[in-house]
């Protein structure tokens, strides 16, 4: 899946809404199965708006944008002798 740039975030909502208009001017006309196309759109449209926002919220919340530091994993029990 493609990542959108969080710069892309305004003309992401402007497609959204261009959509909705279309769709209703799609219903107006009778045009059922443009309707349905649009649909398809809109709902993928909104999917990318919520996973940005998400990305968004997760790099404001690790306040240096860099990666999460784990640390080392500590192994427990015997350790395995020389082959």
């Amino acid at each position: 899946m493609l990542r959108v740039s969080p710069r892309q975030r305004p003309r992401l909502i402007e497609i959204i809404r261009n959509l909705a208009e279309r769709i209703a001017e799609a219903r107006t006309n009778g045009w059922l199965g443009e309707v349905q196309g649009l649909q398809v759109s809109l709902t993928k449209a909104k999917e990318k708006l919520v996973a940005l926002d998400r990305s968004l919220e997760r790099t404001h919340n690790n306040s240096w944008g860099g990666p999460i530091e784990l640390g080392m994993p500590v192994i427990t029990g015997p350790r395995p002798g020389p082959a």
